[in-house]
């Protein structure tokens, strides 16, 4: 692990002394993916006078922009382009734009016979847009070569217009939540409470140890585990097996996973984007445990087989559909819960004909689930107050379906003596240690 970790970083200072100056086309692209996602036919549904003017001068500015990499090329003649823009000027000192009724705005520029970098920048200051991530003449690297491995030299910081556009969170916001909430504790198995004051019995020694290494800790979620590591949701796992040695160690190391986790939520972005949006997942519920590091050679493998196809499906067409990476050459299958299971080396071709062919499908089976959910929750809640429960709850491998229909069962058959008591709703019949009464969702009489 510690290899791997540290072949990673050289990788980082390597590719930071070899940045180039120059754009090629898919760099060129990258740089101005705040600009495509404005000015995207696909958010011009109800306006189509405004959809085929952006539909037009989109093919002419790609073939524009192929045609000043094409070998020999000669000098291109100056292009005049119009797009209709989403305004998202809320500065009142701004200046100020001619606005339609629509809520677009038109913007017209001219492209000139320069470098790529300036072709770049002109179109985002005319939008409007950030040109920060930007640098003079160089650009952190976007979607790589097919042939290259993938760079990073830091994670591309957008401007604030670039998450009013497109409806992406921000993490920067999302950071600024996270640092003033408290280290949260969990357990990745249902212990019971005797073994649970040992291990925190156990944290607290070790805090008063070593309290000069623990502000690393500062709004990160410990889970107390078998083994001692990252996993691929970024938590810190303190391994019950483990001496403190061991935690320490983990916790000094902390800042490297911090970079790596950091570098893994740039790849994701990079291959959501090659799929249409589609988020990845990662759910201890529905997959086993996975190590960050394991997490991030899944990812890059993933990753590295889609582009050579890109993108394979239009920006944000599969916005809310859902992919869980598995690390074996199963074929690709759709979730009961809706989401699309894909092996790593699944064939870009192959993957793209399973998608096209299942999205439709998994978006109602999210649908159902989410409404499972909410069914869920307040059926809970009314056979906690019919029958005086502590608590009601079910183990992550009984489904929501499956615990509607043990729920609505309960409530039908008037069940007693069940007054103050912690019911688990499982697979099996038994008595926890802390006396939590577990039964199947499908019990009997």
């Amino acid at each position: 692990m510690l290899r791997f970790l540290g072949r990673f970083c050289a990788g980082i200072a390597n590719h930071q002394i070899c940045r180039m100056s120059t754009l090629s086309v898919a760099e060129a692209v990258n740089a101005l993916r705040p600009f495509y996602f404005a000015v995207h036919p696909d958010f011009f549904g109800q306006y189509p006078r405004e959809r085929e003017v952006n539909e037009n001068s989109l093919k002419q500015l790609n073939s524009y922009l192929e045609c000043m990499q094409r070998p020999g090329r000669k000098t291109l003649q100056p292009t005049k382009l119009t797009f209709y823009i989403r305004d998202t000027s809320s500065d009142p000192n701004a200046p100020q734009h001619h606005v339609n009724t629509s809520g677009f705005r038109p913007v017209t520029f001219t492209l000139q016979n320069k470098d790529l970098l300036s072709v770049v920048v002109t179109i985002l200051k005319s939008c409007s847009l950030s040109t920060d991530h930007v640098q003079d003449t160089q650009i952190d690297k976007g979607l790589p070569q097919q042939t290259a491995t993938i760079p990073f030299g830091r994670p591309i910081r957008w401007d604030k217009t670039y998450y009013t556009v497109t409806g992406y969170r921000d993490p920067e916001e999302e950071l600024d939540c996270t640092v003033h909430m408290e280290p949260a504790l969990g357990w990745q198995r249902s212990w019971g409470v005797a073994h649970r004051c040992s291990q925190l019995h156990s944290l607290t020694r070790f805090i008063q140890q070593n309290s000069p290494d623990l502000h690393n800790i500062k709004g990160r979620t410990l889970i107390f585990a078998d083994n001692s590591g990252i996993n691929a949701a970024g938590q810190i796992m303190l391994g019950t097996v483990d001496v403190h040695h061991h935690w320490a160690k983990l916790l000094e190391r902390l800042p490297i996973y911090c970079d790596l986790h950091s570098h893994l939520s740039v790849l994701k972005e990079r291959t959501s984007y090659l799929l249409g949006d589609v988020e990845l997942i990662y759910d201890e519920d529905l997959q086993p445990t996975v190590m960050l590091e394991d997490y991030y050679r899944m990812l890059k493998t993933f990753y590295q087989n889609l582009i050579v196809i890109q993108p394979l499906f239009h920006p944000r067409s599969l916005k809310g559909l859902q992919i869980i990476l598995q690390n074996d050459s199963s074929d690709p299958s759709l979730l009961q819960a809706g989401q699309l299971s894909i092996p790593v080396t699944c064939d870009p071709t192959t993957l793209q004909r399973f998608i096209q062919a299942h999205s439709q499908r998994a978006r109602t089976y999210l649908r159902k689930e989410e409404e499972l959910e909410l069914k869920q929750k307040t059926l809970i809640r009314d056979c906690i107050e019919q029958f005086g429960l502590k608590r009601l709850y079910k183990e992550p491998s009984v489904s929501s379906q499956q615990m509607v229909k043990c729920c609505q069962r309960l409530l039908e058959g008037h069940i007693g003596e069940l007054q103050g008591m912690h019911l688990c709703i499982s697979h099996f019949y038994t008595v926890l240690q802390d006396g939590d009464l577990c039964v199947p969702w499908d019990w009997k009489w």
